[in-house]
């Protein structure tokens, strides 16, 4: 969370979210000017929280929702991205990997971790929360995803880090990419508070703005009962 202050969008103008955005980006600045800490130079990353009135009825999915951002905070040329894909008898890790040397002209993918790699190279808590910090996006084939909520660990729930799922061996695999870095996600799960990922407190106060309008559209497309079913909105 960036601040202790919560910025409540329900009922709030265009210009009153402007205003309470701006002031949370000068409060994180202020405090990273005043901290002697290397880490805390780093970009903070924006929330929204949603608060359902009733939870959904429905299972837990690991797959999550995209929804589209007006202004991405991850770039395919400038992000580390990480793909974990099914690795067994040679199937799957050997497409991912003639897909990388094709996208490495362009950036993209950076990494590419087999299942049998996952397990026994990270195989510890810490070593897990090493890798959650090392990429600023996962992705993953889509036929390993179900696999993969024990071999990652808490940190990447806890950070929203989730892989993102993908078709390894589809030949519009570049665009792929570049359409899981354009959007944020929402993860369905069993609770009533719902937190997404909405942007980085380097972007600007105008396109943050944008992020959030379109993000709290988008996902309350998603939530049971749509509006009347949203108890709050919250940007932190």
């Amino acid at each position: 969370m960036a601040a202790a202050t919560d910025v409540k969008l329900a009922g709030w103008s265009s210009q009153q979210v402007e205003r309470a955005v701006a002031s949370l980006q000068k409060f994180v600045g202020s405090r990273q000017a005043a901290s002697t800490s290397l880490l805390d130079d780093e970009d903070e990353v924006f929330y929204m929280q949603l608060a359902l009135k009733k939870m959904p009825m429905r299972e837990r999915k690991d797959k999550p929702i995209a929804l589209p951002l007006p202004h991405p905070f991850v770039s395919a040329e400038g992000a580390e991205i990480c793909l974990f894909v099914k690795d067994h008898a040679g199937e799957g890790h050997k497409s991912a990997k003639l897909m990388l040397a094709k996208l490495e002209k362009k950036g993209g993918v950076t990494k590419v971790i087999g299942l049998s790699k996952l397990r026994t190279k990270y195989e510890s808590f810490e070593s897990k929360r090493e890798l959650c910090k090392l990429y600023d996006l996962f992705l993953a084939d889509e036929r390993v995803l179900p696999s993969l909520p024990k071999l990652i660990g808490k940190s990447f729930f806890k950070k929203k880090k989730q892989p993102i799922p993908i078709k390894v061996t589809a030949a519009d695999f570049p665009a792929q990419v570049q359409k899981a870095c354009s959007a944020t996600y929402m993860f369905s799960h069993a609770g009533t508070c719902i937190n997404i990922k909405v942007a980085l407190s380097s972007q600007s106060t105008a396109h943050i703005v944008e992020n959030i309008h379109a993000v709290l559209v988008k996902a309350v497309e998603h939530v049971p009962k749509k509006w009347s079913n949203v108890q709050s909105a919250k940007f932190n």
